[in-house]
């Protein structure tokens, strides 16, 4: 039994969708946790408390390039994902201080940077 004409043109629409979708590579996240740790080193010994009340200029520098080189929410959550295992492996980081980085960069970032941080809800 031959298919209607609309079902035929359903099935040929629904393939052609599917072909576009094994076409499309995986987005796969730009930001790299070499690259955070890179961003970030200059800010290591301020934030474990050992240089003045204000991040130094290179490490607000790194903060704002890891900001611009994380665009997308998968990099977010990569960058985030970053920051929580630096908190976690150097216990001689300050939290308060570590959190305070950003502002005091002048940085807007949507999570709190802390070891509790779920970094699967990040934007």
């Amino acid at each position: 039994m031959a298919r209607p004409a609309g079902k035929q043109q359903q099935v040929a629409v629904l393939v052609a969708a599917a072909a576009l979708l094994l076409m499309v590579p995986a987005v796969v996240s730009a930001v790299t946790c070499g690259q955070v740790a890179g961003y970030l080193s200059p800010c290591m010994s301020y934030a474990m408390g050992g240089q003045g009340t204000a991040p130094p200029e290179a490490c607000c520098s790194g903060v704002r390039s890891l900001n611009s080189a994380a665009r997308t929410t998968g990099d977010r959550q990569a960058a985030c994902k970053c920051l929580k295992q630096i908190t976690i492996s150097m216990p001689a980081l300050k939290p308060g201080i570590v959190a305070g980085i950003p502002g005091k960069c002048g940085v807007d970032i949507p999570y709190p940077i802390t070891s509790s941080t779920d970094c699967t809800k990040v934007p």
